[in-house]
C-alpha cells in the first residue's frame, strides 16, 4: 500500500481543483468533495501506517534496543556515542535503496531509483522511497520528485488527515451560511495538501515547495474574513513574519547542497553517517552547524519560537476550524517535523542541537506565562500552542522519540480544545471568557470534552499529555549536561504554569453563571461529534508508548523509527520520580487556579491583571511586538515610505510630466509645421496647381471647331517661318 501513498497529498489537491470550479453548483456547495477525499485519505494512512508500523514492531520485537543515540564519529555532547554491537550495520553507499534481501536496487545519475523501491533501512526499519526526475539542469544536477515512506511520515500521514477530517466535518456546522463557504473548503483541501506534499517529500526541495504553499494558504486562511482590517492585518504579519524565517531555511537548504551536492535526505544522511561530503571530502562539522542551524531559523518562524512567535496569537483572526488545523496538525508542526525528519543530520552537529534546544526551552516558558493574562479564549490556546511547540522543539535537543511523541499526542488533545473552544463561541458570540460562564449546564458535550483536552494538555496520567511530555522531561534531565538540567527545570515549571491557566480558562467559562448576552445552547451534531471523536485519542493515545519492558516492541518509539542507522531511544524512558514531581506540581497548579478562580472573578478583579509591573509586561506581551514595531518596522518603513515618496514625486512624476510637456509640445510643432504647413500646404499647392492647369486647358480644349482651325493656320504659318530661316 506504501507504493500509492502518493494519492494521499493528491486526494485533497484534486478536491480544491473540483471545488473551485464547480463547487458552488454542489449540492453541499463543494463540502461533499472535501470531506470525501480527506476520508479516504484518511483511509490511505491507516492502511499505510498498518504496512510500515506492523513491519516496525517486528523489527523490534528481535532487536535489542540502544538507549542512546548512535551518532558518527564524534559524540554530540549530549551523551550520544558511537553504534555499539546492538547498533545498525554500516550504511550503504547512499546510491540506491536496501530491498528486502539487504541488495542495494539500481539508482539512476542523481542516486534516486527510477521507480519504488520497498524494503528496509540500514536499521531494519521500514522504509519505500520512489522517485522520478522531472528536470535536469545540466550536468549532474536535476530535480526529482519522490516519496520517503518510513515511520514518521506514517505517523504524521495519520495525524494531518485525522484532524483535518474533524476539522472539515465540525465547519460544515460552524461556517454554514458564510458567504465564501465554498472557497473555505477549497483552502482547506489546498492546505492540507500542502502538509502532507512536505510530509511525503524525498528531497528537500519539493519539501520546501510543499512548505512555501503551507505558508500561502495560511495566509488565505488567517485573513479570510478580510473585510476588517485586524483581520487582514493578522494575515500580513503572518506571512511577513514566517517569510524572515524562510530566508534561514533557503540558506541553510543551500548550504547543504552546496556540501552534499544533492537534495535527497537520504543520500544526505548516508553521507553525514560516512562522515562525508561531495566527492568524497571529509564533513565540516562547521559548515553542516551553520546550515543546519539556518535550517532551524525557519523553524522558528513556521513554528512559532522565540522571538518569531508574535504571529501566531493574532493568527486567531481566522475562522476557528482554521486556527484548530493551524495549531494541531499543519503549519506550526512543521518546523518540528523539518528537525525529526534530519534528525540524523542535526545529531552530528551538536552546536544545532544545543541551538534547537535552548529556543525551545525559552519557548516553552515565556509563552506560558503570557497565556495566564488572556482573555480571549483562543489567545490563551494560541499561546499554549507556542508553550507546547517549545516543548518538542526541545526535546529534539535529546530526544527524537520525545519530540514526536509529544508533537503527535499534543496534535488530537490540542486540536480538541480549538474546536471546543468554537463551540463555545459559536454558543455565547463571544471570544472572551469575561462574557461567558455557566456553560457546564448547558453545553455539557462541549464541557466533558473541553475538560479531557484541558487535562490532557496540563499532562495529568494517564491521559496523552501526561505520558509525552513525562519523556520530554526525562529525556531532558537524562542528558546530565547544563542545557538538559535548564530543559528539565523550565519544563517541569511549565506544567505548572499550564495547569494554572487551563483552570482558569475551566472555572471561567464554565462555572458560575452566564455573563455574556443571549441564550447559549449546545452545538449542532456536525459540530459535537468531532469534540467526542478526538476526546477519545485525547485519553488513549498516550498507552501507545507504555513504559513497560514487554510493551516496548509495540510502542511508539519502535513504530515511528526513520530509515538511518539509528535507534533513537527506542524504550520509553520512565522516571518514577519525575512523573511524581511534574504531576505534584501541576496539581499545585491547579490547586491555586482552582482557590483564584472558583468565584470567576471579572476582568477587572483577575489577580493576573493586579501584579503591578509583571502583569504590565505579559499583558504588554514582553514588548515585543513595539519592539519590532518601533525598532525595526518604522525605522525600516517611514526612511523608506519616504525615500519612495521623494523617488514618486520629484522623480518618476517629474518624469511623467515632462514626458506630458514634451509630448504637448511636440504635437504643437508638428500640427503647426508638419500638419499646416507641410501636409496641408502640399495638398492644398497641389490643388491650386490642378485649377490653374486646368484653367489653361480650358481655353484650349473649348470645343470651338473654328478657334481650332485658327490655331492650326497659325501653326502652319509659324512652323513655315522657321523652316524658311532654317534654309
Amino acid at each position: 500500500m506504501s507504493d500509492y501513498a502518493w494519492l494521499i497529498p493528491t486526494l485533497p489537491a484534486v478536491s480544491a481543483v473540483i471545488i473551485i470550479f464547480f463547487g458552488k453548483r454542489m449540492p453541499k456547495k463543494g463540502a461533499e468533495v472535501g470531506i470525501s477525499a480527506i476520508l479516504i485519505a484518511l483511509v490511505l494512512s491507516g492502511f499505510v501506517a498498518a504496512e510500515v508500523f506492523s513491519h516496525n514492531f517486528d523489527v523490534a520485537a528481535n532487536t535489542e534496543p540502544v538507549h542512546h543515540d548512535a551518532a558518527p564519529a564524534a559524540n554530540d555532547g549530549h551523551g550520544e556515542e558511537q553504534a555499539d554491537d546492538h547498533g545498525a550495520p554500516a550504511a550503504n553507499d547512499g546510491h540506491g535503496e536496501v530491498d528486502e534481501h539487504g541488495k542495494t536496487a539500481a539508482a539512476d545519475d542523481h542516486g534516486a531509483p527510477a521507480d519504488s523501491h520497498k524494503g528496509e533501512a540500514e536499521n531494519g526499519a521500514f522504509l519505500n522511497e520512489r522517485s522520478l526526475d522531472w528536470t535536469t539542469f545540466g550536468g549532474d544536477f536535476g530535480m526529482e520528485a519522490g516519496q520517503r515512506i518510513d515511520g514518521l511520515a506514517a505517523m504524521m500521514f495519520l495525524l494531518v488527515t485525522f484532524v483535518s477530517t474533524m476539522v472539515q466535518i465540525y465547519s460544515t456546522g460552524y461556517m454554514h451560511g458564510d458567504p465564501r463557504y465554498t472557497w473555505y473548503y477549497a483552502l482547506l483541501s489546498m492546505f492540507t495538501a500542502s502538509m502532507l506534499l512536505l510530509v511525503i517529500a524525498n528531497n528537500l526541495m519539493q519539501m520546501l515547495v510543499g512548505w512555501e504553499l503551507v505558508g500561502v494558504c495560511s495566509f488565505l486562511l488567517i485573513g479570510f474574513w478580510w473585510e476588517e482590517k485586524k483581520n487582514s492585518d493578522a494575515a500580513i504579519k503572518a506571512f511577513l513574519t514566517t517569510k524572515l524565517g524562510d530566508v534561514g531555511l533557503i540558506v541553510g537548504v543551500i548550504a547543504l547542497w552546496g556540501m552534499f551536492g544533492t537534495f535527497n535526505i537520504g543520500q544526505i544522511i548516508d553521507m553525514v553517517q560516512t562522515g562525508t561530503q561531495a566527492g568524497g571530502a571529509p564533513l565540516s562539522t562547521g559548515m553542516l552547524t551553520f546550515g543546519l542551524s539556518a535550517l532551524f531559523v525557519g523553524a522558528i518562524g513556521k513554528s512559532a519560537q522565540f522571538p518569531l512567535h508574535t504571529w501566531l496569537p493574532d493568527a486567531m483572526a481566522g475562522p476557528t476550524p482554521v486556527s484548530a488545523l493551524i495549531h494541531a496538525a499543519t503549519m506550526v508542526t512543521a518546523g518540528v517535523f523539518l528537525v525529526a525528519r534530519l534528525y540524523p543530520v542535526y545529531s552530528a552537529a551538536p552546536g544545532a542541537k544545543t541551538f534547537v534546544a535552548i529556543i525551545g526551552g525559552i519557548t516553552l516558558f515565556v509563552a506560558g506565562l503570557l497565556a495566564v493574562v488572556q482573555d480571549d479564549v483562543k489567545k490563551v490556546l494560541a499561546y499554549s500552542t507556542i508553550s507546547q511547540l517549545g516543548y518538542m522543539v526541545a526535546a529534539l535537543g535529546f530526544s527524537y522519540t520525545a519530540g514526536i511523541f509529544h508533537l503527535f499526542t499534543h496534535g488530537f488533545f490540542k486540536a480538541l480544545l480549538f474546536l471546543g473552544a468554537g463551540s463555545l463561541i459559536h454558543a455565547a458570540h463571544s471570544n472572551n471568557m469575561s462574557e461567558m460562564g455557566g456553560l457546564r449546564k448547558v453545553m455539557p458535550i462541549t464541557f466533558w470534552t473541553f475538560l479531557i483536552g484541558s487535562l490532557a494538555l496540563m499532562a495529568l496520567p494517564p491521559l496523552a499529555g501526561f505520558w509525552s511530555k513525562d519523556e520530554i522531561l526525562a529525556s531532558a534531565q537524562g542528558a546530565g549536561t547544563g542545557t538538559g538540567n535548564m530543559i528539565f527545570a523550565l519544563g517541569i515549571v511549565g506544567g505548572m504554569i499550564t495547569a494554572f491557566y487551563m483552570t482558569r480558562v475551566l472555572w471561567l467559562v464554565f462555572a458560575g453563571e452566564f455573563r455574556g448576552h443571549g441564550h447559549p445552547h449546545e452545538s449542532p451534531r456536525s459540530m459535537a461529534m468531532p469534540l467526542v471523536l478526538l476526546a477519545v485519542p485525547s485519553v488513549l493515545i498516550g498507552l501507545w508508548n507504555l513504559p513497560v519492558a514487554s510493551f516496548q516492541p509495540k510502542s511508539f518509539s519502535a513504530a515511528t523509527m526513520f530509515s538511518s542507522s539509528y535507534w533513537a531511544e527506542h524504550p520509553a524512558h520512565f522516571v518514577p520520580w519525575i512523573a511524581i514531581a511534574a504531576t505534584g506540581l501541576a496539581t499545585i497548579g491547579i490547586l491555586v487556579g482552582t482557590a483564584l478562580y472558583r468565584r470567576a472573578p471579572s476582568m477587572a478583579e483577575d489577580p493576573m491583571l493586579r501584579m503591578g509591573p509583571l502583569s504590565k509586561l505579559l499583558v504588554n506581551k514582553y514588548y515585543l511586538d513595539e519592539l519590532y514595531r518601533h525598532g525595526i518596522w518604522r525605522p525600516i518603513r517611514d526612511p523608506l515610505s519616504q525615500a519612495m515618496y521623494w523617488i514618486n514625486d520629484k522623480v518618476i512624476d517629474r518624469v511623467v510630466f515632462l514626458a506630458g510637456v514634451g509630448a504637448t509640445r511636440l504635437g504643437r510643432v508638428t500640427y503647426d509645421y508638419a500638419d499646416q504647413k507641410g501636409i496641408d500646404g502640399a495638398v492644398n499647392g497641389l490643388g491650386v496647381s490642378a485649377n490653374w492647369s486646368g484653367g489653361l486647358l480650358k481655353f484650349a480644349q473649348s470645343g470651338n471647331v473654328q478657334l481650332y482651325a485658327g490655331a492650326m493656320f497659325v501653326g502652319v504659318i509659324v512652323l513655315g517661318v522657321l523652316f524658311a530661316t532654317a534654309a
